[in-house]
């Protein structure tokens, strides 16, 4: 079958983004970092969901720990796993997104994937397997209470992951999101950095569900009081998941700090987090990797970057994190509601929004 040309992203567009992008301007820059997708499309039965995964590392056999912090800019969602991350500061295993009803089922089929991937170490050890599970909710486009996700998409999702271009839009987790009142979904991008003469990545995935229109700004310009039409909500009701991901040597207390930094990114695009949104942030480093602490002696050496160097990690998290949202929407598409039914969320006009950055 023949595969449908992506649409163009928004540098494509001719939007003026600052900062250099990596190879493929998505989290795949960072090396070893692969993401897969399991999209549920049936207009028919109200179908417009999916799962997102993403797989740190590739540690088959031998799972290693990914330092990891998180941050939730407002709390009204659902990301597992954060407790323990911010105890131990890292996790093991992937991160999944999905729909608000579909957690639980995702995190069933993760579960069971990490004891196939890990054979070894849940056969041997008293080993536990805590992945990190992410929601927002689809309700508008999606069927949402026929809980259409099960354990085996979840599975389906981790066993596409891959490198390389990453799908956006309405792929996977993001095939029912809204932003800012246009077709949203899944978005990516990245950034390389220099760090006292060492290169790094930084890079960023968003489920991006979240804002009004009012709200939308894009590089300075007030996209959504120039684009007012077809508006479908009277106040926020959406969320942002937000992925970091880097090749920094960064510590745990430094990771969470990079985590708040994409409360930053989604401001530059408007958002102050509304009330009833779930803007909930993770930020992990594939770097400085080492066995799990109760395969590890008492003494243990890390090496972090100096957080008095951190200022271009930071600087990159939120560039990330606002081209992404903006990737997320020019891939849209005009889709029709499910709840209310009779209306249809609509694609952002690419060729307007274009224009707004001509000459």
């Amino acid at each position: 079958m023949t595969q449908p040309t992506p649409k163009p992203r928004a540098r494509d567009l001719g939007l003026p983004f600052p900062g250099t992008p990596g190879a493929f301007n998505a989290i795949t820059d960072v090396a070893g970092v692969q993401v897969g997708f399991a999209t549920l499309t049936d207009p028919a039965r109200g179908i417009r969901t999916g799962v997102t995964a993403i797989v740190p590392r590739q540690d088959a056999n031998d799972p290693r720990p990914v330092r990891a912090g998180h941050y939730a800019l407002n709390g009204n969602g659902e990301m597992t796993g954060t407790h323990w991350i911010a105890d131990a500061g890292y996790f093991i295993g992937p991160v999944l997104i999905t729909n608000t009803h579909s957690v639980g089922a995702a995190h069933h089929g993760a579960t069971a994937w990490m004891i196939d991937r890990y054979a070894d170490h849940f056969r041997l050890d008293h080993a536990w397997a805590m992945p990190v599970v992410a929601e927002t909710y689809d309700g508008v486009l999606n069927d949402i209470n026929g809980m259409h996700v099960t354990p085996d998409h979840a599975i389906a999702a981790l066993n596409a992951a891959q490198g390389g271009p990453v799908a956006e839009g309405s792929s996977g987790g993001g095939n029912g999101m809204i932003c800012y009142e246009f077709k949203g979904g899944t978005g990516t991008a990245s950034r390389r950095i220099n760090v006292a003469g060492t290169g790094y990545t930084m890079a960023a995935l968003v489920q991006a569900n979240h804002g009004i229109r009012p709200w939308l700004n894009i590089l300075g310009q007030p996209v959504g009081l120039l684009m007012p039409e077809g508006r479908m909500l009277a106040s926020e009701t959406g969320s942002i998941i937000v992925i970091l991901a880097t090749d920094a040597p960064l510590s745990a207390l430094s990771l969470r700090q990079v985590a708040k930094r994409a409360a930053i990114g989604i401001g530059r695009g408007g958002s102050p987090g509304g009330n009833n949104s779930g803007d909930l942030f993770l930020a992990f480093s594939v770097a400085d990797e080492a066995a799990l602490p109760q395969h590890a002696g008492a003494l243990v050496e890390r090496l972090e970057l100096n957080p008095a160097f951190i200022d271009p990690v930071y600087l990159a998290a939120v560039e990330c994190v606002e081209e992404a949202v903006v990737n997320a929407m020019v891939a849209g598409e005009d889709v029709a509601t499910f709840k209310p039914q009779g209306f249809t969320c609509k694609a952002i006009d690419t060729a307007r929004l274009a224009g707004m950055f001509a000459g």
